[in-house]
């Protein structure tokens, strides 16, 4: 027992001294957490490589549903996550300010296709049956300033029916030839894949960018951010800084080098490789921080603001919101 006890007071001292060395223990991993789809790819490079590190500092976890996320960055379970944009809004008010936003991951990933070549315009829809899912979430909000911001009434000129999910707007847009349906990528690229008569007819994010052009705060339509825990963020600025730094060059990667990032986008199980290889281009991945992804973001959650305030949590947050150093 005394020996016991003599080891135990020279390991608390050795500990004390290695302290007071400024040696500390290794921290643990940062959890990350990411929705199933384009919001994660731009990951993929930086999951690969903490899989084969010795020491990972990151541990990641993707989910398929989008109510799956927010609760782990809520709850302690996950310090970062990549989300969508308006659900970090949400996540802001409701934890009355303890969740942050550090950089713009996706812009828009919606796109109207069809098989009617003539539409080439926002105008040309008038008169047209749009298959669309998301009523009540950005779908439905992004779809209803393009029309309304090109002259178009969505509930006069345009018949737009709702589904509850993307996989039935392809299936009517399948059965329906003379229709449009709204997609988001990878669907896009998998009704294409199904029917190489569709075509894709507008991308909205290009859409968007048209009608904010010339707004001295011109904003962008955007999908996915990258949040975080604000005590996270604040107890921990290497770890954070070292992440954002290995993210940047993992959005990088992916853009650069598609064929291998679809490859880890299917041994990730977020999209099937062949799917990804032709969907990445068209997904819009970025990586902006600072005062333009700022910028960018909360004239985005203006827009939506407009439109319905429950969309971002009652209004757009204050400036502590957005990670600017």
């Amino acid at each position: 027992m005394r020996s016991g006890k003599r080891l135990t007071a020279f390991l608390l001292a050795a500990g004390c001294m290695l302290s007071g060395m400024g040696v500390q223990a290794a921290q643990p991993p940062v959890q990350v957490a990411a929705l199933k789809g384009p919001t994660a790819i731009g990951m993929v490079k930086m999951m690969e490589d903490a899989e084969t590190a010795e020491e990972a500092p990151y541990e990641f976890s993707v989910m398929a549903a989008v109510d799956e996320v927010g609760p782990l960055l809520v709850q302690g379970k996950a310090d970062l996550a990549a989300l969508p944009a308006n659900m970090a809004s949400i996540l802001y008010h409701n934890t009355e300010g303890e969740i942050q936003v550090l950089a713009v991951n996706t812009l828009g990933v919606l796109y109207l296709v069809g098989t009617d070549e003539e539409i080439s315009s926002v105008g040309d829809l008038a008169g047209k049956t749009i298959y669309a899912s998301g009523k009540g979430a950005t779908p439905e909000y992004a779809l209803d300033y393009i029309l309304t911001g090109s002259g178009l009434d969505p509930e006069k000129d345009v018949q737009i029916e709702w589904k509850s999910e993307h996989a039935e707007c392809l299936a009517s847009l399948l059965a329906d030839k003379d229709s449009i349906a709204m997609l988001p990528q990878p669907f896009v690229t998998t009704a294409r894949m199904k029917d190489d008569s569709v075509k894709v007819l507008l991308d909205l994010t290009a859409e968007w960018d048209a009608l904010q052009e010339g707004k001295e705060d011109a904003s962008s339509l955007i999908t996915g951010v990258l949040a975080g825990r604000r005590a996270f963020i604040e107890e921990n600025p290497e770890q954070v800084e070292a992440f954002l730094t290995d993210y940047a060059a993992s959005v990088a990667y992916v853009n650069e080098n598609v064929d291998d990032a679809a490859a880890l986008t299917e041994k990730f199980d977020i999209i099937p490789a062949a799917v990804a290889k032709q969907a990445i281009p068209e997904c819009h991945i970025v990586y902006l921080d600072g005062k333009e992804m700022q910028e960018k973001l909360s004239g985005y959650l203006a827009v939506l603001a407009e439109l319905n305030p429950q969309a971002v949590g009652g209004s757009v947050p204050e400036d502590d919101f957005f990670f600017v150093k």
